[in-house]
């Protein structure tokens, strides 16, 4: 693997281990908030919104999502790299960095607007972006399952048999395999509380 294609790897995941929702509610004074009201102790954007404030959400949805757009797109868009295969690691990377900071003694975040990031960094190829999104919209308003913990696990893993099945890039695919590993690995070591999963056709409630 080419080293200018290292340097990207190890640039996104950097780039990952960056908690926005830190730090931002370090800067609007509600650190505490953060750390001590929430229940899974998630630095994400849910929690961020939730518990810091709707400004302090903005700016961390924000940051989340440019910390995995960037190295993604720098990396496609960068004539001097020739080896495609290093993609799906730049893909995965931020995602890791989230989930398991440096920074942050490898305790970080589920990792989802991450996700959103570096597959919005694939632009103009917006196909696995749009089969996540709809994905979470499907779960959330057709065939409702909850709580939030499966909700998401079965986004990630709904998408990915799709993305499988139109057959979409295979670095493409394979990135987003490490990411919904990474993010379903995350979501089980996550201490929020697990109630017994439903699921719920709405148009029948």
């Amino acid at each position: 693997m080419p080293r200018r294609a290292i340097r990207y790897i190890i640039f996104a995941y950097i780039s990952g281990s960056i908690l926005y929702a830190n730090v931002f509610a370090h800067l609007l004074g509600k650190k505490t908030e953060l750390l001590q009201c929430s229940e899974d102790g998630n630095p994400g954007t849910a929690n961020a919104f939730k518990y810091c404030g709707f400004w302090c959400g903005v700016l961390t949805l924000a940051g989340d999502l440019a910390k995995g757009f960037f190295p993604v797109y720098l990396y496609l868009h960068d004539a001097a790299v020739r080896d495609s295969w290093a993609l799906p690691l730049v893909i995965a990377a931020p995602v890791v960095g989230h989930a398991f900071p440096i920074f942050h003694r490898f305790f970080g975040g589920k990792g989802i607007a991450a996700t959103f990031g570096v597959l919005l960094g694939l632009y103009p190829y917006g196909t696995p972006v749009l089969l996540l999104a709809a994905a979470f919209i499907l779960l959330s308003t057709v065939l409702r399952v909850d709580p939030t913990f499966y909700r998401t696990i079965t986004a990630y893993l709904l998408a990915l048999a799709y993305m499988a099945f139109i057959r979409v890039e295979p670095q493409v695919w394979a990135g987003f395999a490490i990411v919904t590993g990474v993010v379903c690995l995350r979501m089980h070591m996550s201490k929020e509380v697990r109630e017994k999963p439903e699921v719920k056709l709405l148009w029948r409630h």
